[in-house]
């Protein structure tokens, strides 16, 4: 699998956007924070997969690309 397989299409949406996906229970959603690991434990939103900027292209297998993603 590719980077680009996963992430072909970029959306933005707003905060409360994002909020209103992950709070509709018939979506399901990866959310992913891409900062470092002690970034992320510092505090992460809750069901947040970590998968660091730095390490993506190493675990862009572990994404389900038939789901979208959001990432912060």
């Amino acid at each position: 699998m590719r980077l680009t397989d996963i992430f072909h299409k970029v959306d933005t949406i707003s905060p409360d956007e994002a909020k209103q996906l992950l709070s509709d229970s018939k979506n399901e959603i990866m959310l992913i924070d891409v900062r470092e690991p002690g970034e992320y434990e510092q505090g992460h939103l809750p069901g947040a997969f970590l998968l660091p900027m730095s390490g993506i292209v190493d675990k862009m297998n572990d994404l389900d690309p038939s789901k979208p993603i959001i990432t912060y």
